[in-house]
């Protein structure tokens, strides 16, 4: 974005490529998106390098004034042993000149406003306009992240940065902090001892707050750009905790501790009124079962658990590799 924006400001038109479809072992997923500039720059990726000479020649004769047109690349095409997709894989990859829907969808970024970009893909292919949360198909295109192609119309989301608030600046949670900002997320860490939350623990946090988790979480969105992992280990904050992020709809509420204490906080939260579906909302033990033994290792576990769920999977060996077949078996 940063890229395009100089390049803009510079005069140097811009040229944009965006993967609308694949199919088989295509290299990136659609919304995956390639700039290419009038002077030759490049940022970004659509097939993580054996489309992109294609794509930049086919780029540079839509800025000379060709129309924006949509290519298909895969093994049945003389062109993919050439661009490298003789593994099996197609792809679809529109091409256009940057239009207006792309500079509002710039500012809307930059804003953190959650959008969908409709995109023309039939007849005269190209970006057309951003929708907003007040559309009706919007709230749950935003909620399942992916995009969608249908009735000739590429739809993609771009929902707000994800957001992880850590309930509990334990040891775990600066590994934890650490790799999540790696990955996009906005790391806020709270807890209620001020030892424990202290700025300089934590310098990769955008926030850490000393208070109360329920007070914090009486003030967040808490929508499925929102995730919320628990680490405090102690009834007085965790049964709190979970209740107050019970009340909203966060993608992922993960809580630390063994199946013996998750069962006697399950116990309490169901005497407090919790119903045992919304109890069923709260990962716990949290993470995914890596063999953890460290405080780095429980991180990356829980921090997996979240990536999965953040994309509707179960976490586990690939499809069809070896590990798959033999759990199977």
């Amino acid at each position: 974005m940063d890229d395009v924006k100089s390049w803009l400001s510079a005069g140097d038109p811009v040229a944009v490529a965006t993967v609308i479809s694949t199919w088989g072992s295509a290299p990136r997923p659609a919304g995956s998106r390639m700039a290419i500039s009038q002077s030759g720059k490049i940022a970004g990726s659509v097939s993580g390098g054996c489309l992109e000479g294609e794509v930049f020649e086919q780029a540079q004769e839509i800025l000379k004034g060709k129309p924006a047109q949509l290519f298909h690349y895969g093994v049945s095409d003389d062109l993919a042993w050439t661009v490298g997709l003789s593994c099996g894989g197609e792809v679809d990859v529109l091409i256009e000149p940057l239009a207006p829907a792309h500079r509002e969808l710039i500012t809307a970024l930059e804003a953190e406003r959650p959008v969908v970009l409709k995109t023309d893909v039939g007849d005269r292919p190209g970006a057309r306009a951003l929708l907003t949360p007040a559309d009706p198909i919007v709230p749950d295109l935003l909620d399942r992240e992916n995009p969608v192609r249908q009735d000739g119309v590429f739809l993609e989301p771009f929902p707000r940065p994800p957001e992880l608030y850590i309930f509990g600046g334990s040891h775990v949670a600066i590994p934890l902090t650490r790799l999540a900002s790696a990955l996009g997320f906005r790391v806020t860490v709270v807890d209620a001892r001020s030892k424990f939350a202290e700025r300089s623990r934590f310098p990769e946090a955008r926030q850490v707050i000393h208070a109360w988790p329920d007070d914090v979480l009486k003030g967040l969105p808490m929508d499925g750009s929102t995730y919320v992992v628990i680490l405090t280990h102690d009834p007085k904050f965790d049964d709190p905790t979970i209740t107050a992020a019970l009340r909203g709809h966060p993608r992922y509420i993960g809580a630390i501790g063994s199946k013996k204490t998750h069962r006697d906080r399950v116990a309490r939260l169901t005497a407090a009124g919790i119903t045992p579906s919304e109890l069923a909302r709260v990962h716990a033990p949290i993470g995914l079962d890596l063999g953890a033994q460290t405080a780095e290792e429980t991180a990356l576990a829980i921090l997996s658990q979240m990536v999965a769920v953040r994309h509707g999977k179960q976490g586990g060996p690939m499809p069809g590799s070896v590990a798959a077949a033999t759990t199977a078996a």
